[in-house]
């Protein structure tokens, strides 16, 4: 690990910002980390970037040409898919060798899947612990000034470390969107191009925005006279190959102790640890799965997720009883999990990553939401199809308080019945 970034780690363990006997770092610590460590960043930054304009002033430089262009998406695999036209657009622009990604390495497989730009173009940060994540940054930003990056673009909200990375890659041009009237979170000043967010149109248009504004000089933002671009509709973009679906379907097999599993309806029953406001009561899973079994003599019921989820994922099948019933959480590396989408029937998940990218397969996906709207971040897609209440406090969770609740009573969720996404899987499953 670079001196540096060792030093810095261990001041932040002796601040008790961080943990160190914890292996992996959760949603919680790493929004602290945003606040208490991004937001001095952000204000020191902004306070050197304007000298730099003074110093720009004075010498009156030419205006960038841009031709390599890198975008800055951390995390949120489901938000990558959303912005596949926004990544295509810049292709366009600059060609697919000139485009380049920043993100955490956990969240680098959607992009290698979609295959917009080459992998090698792709920049991972580990994002294991502290220290891992201090220094593949400074790795990163090392890699990033060597490039000589023209423009940055940074996907995130209003998030500080984003804003702080988009402006130490060294891009002249740097997109990012802005609290002019303190209506976000404070991020300094250190976009080139500042843009209003609109909570009127749908994020995969808010990328596009982002990208078109590469054309419009500075000083004219955050106005932008251009028609807003169309949220685009997905098709399916992920094909397995046949070897593929063979050796995932012994594994399949494996688990349902059959090769006759079909028709097969997916459980993903939680949204991780990012907002856990989003999860669907386990216990309608459970009285889901079991209406499907006995509904249809044939129908099989997998539960999917995350290898930290197994065990609940076991307690949920144990609950079902029913031998037309097992877990494949945990069992599946990202890749077979897209296979397991194109052998299955249907989905049924939390609003959350899969319920995107089981979009680019051709599984039919049944998502619920609660606490944000589908307007703003629902999948793009004829085979997505979308439960959402829209009581009085929903949405809650937007890009104006960093995606965070004070919910403590997901009645949105809540107020979601069996019975409607139980009718709803058998007029697509034809059950």
């Amino acid at each position: 690990m670079p001196p540096k970034a060792e030093m810095l780690g261990l001041a932040f363990e002796a601040a008790g910002i961080i943990d160190a006997t914890e292996d992996s770092m959760k949603v919680s610590t790493m929004r602290q980390f945003d606040r208490w460590v991004g937001g001095p960043a952000c204000l020191v930054l902004t306070a050197f970037r304007k000298c730099g304009v003074l110093w720009h002033q004075l010498r009156k430089t030419q205006p960038t040409k841009v031709q390599r262009i890198l975008f800055v998406k951390l995390a949120e695999q489901g938000a990558t898919v959303l912005a596949h036209r926004a990544i295509t657009r810049a292709v366009q622009m600059v060609g697919q060798q000139n485009v380049y990604f920043l993100v955490f390495e956990e969240n680098r497989f959607i992009l290698d899947l979609m295959g917009l730009i080459p992998e090698q173009n792709v920049i991972p940060i580990p994002a294991d612990n502290f220290r891992s994540l201090l220094s593949g940054t400074i790795l990163a930003l090392r890699r990033l000034r060597k490039l000589h990056i023209d423009a940055a673009i940074d996907f995130e909200f209003f998030a500080r470390s984003s804003a702080v990375l988009t402006y130490l890659s060294g891009a002249k041009v740097r997109v990012g969107l802005h609290s002019f009237a303190g209506e976000a979170a404070y991020r300094g000043d250190l976009m080139t191009h500042r843009l209003s967010y609109n909570p009127h149109i749908h994020i995969s248009q808010m990328f596009q925005v982002m990208v078109e504004a590469l054309k419009t000089p500075a000083k004219e933002l955050p106005a932008l006279s251009i028609d807003t671009p169309p949220a685009p509709s997905l098709e399916q973009a992920f094909i397995p190959t046949t070897q593929e679906v063979e050796e995932f379907k012994t594994v399949v097999e494996s688990q349902a102790h059959t090769s006759d599993y079909s028709p097969l309806v997916l459980l993903n029953a939680n949204a991780s640890d990012l907002l856990p406001v989003r999860r669907w009561p386990a216990g309608r899973y459970v009285e889901l799965a079991r209406r499907l079994i006995e509904r249809s003599p044939e129908v099989h019921v997998a539960f999917t997720g995350a290898a930290d989820e197994a065990k609940h994922a076991e307690k949920l099948v144990e609950d079902v009883g029913s031998d037309r019933c097992f877990s494949l959480t945990g069992k599946t590396t990202l890749r077979q999990l897209m296979v397991l989408y194109c052998l299955a029937d249907a989905l049924v998940t939390n609003d959350s990553g899969p319920a995107h990218f089981a979009t680019l397969t051709p599984i039919q996906v049944i998502t619920l939401f609660g606490p944000e709207t589908p307007e703003l971040f629902g999948a793009n897609s004829p085979r997505a199809h979308i439960i959402w209440k829209g009581i009085p406090c929903s949405p809650c969770v937007n890009a104006y308080n960093n995606r965070t609740s004070a919910c403590r009573n997901n009645v949105c969720m809540q107020r979601i019945t069996v019975d409607e996404v139980f009718d709803l899987l058998c007029r697509l499953c034809k059950l």
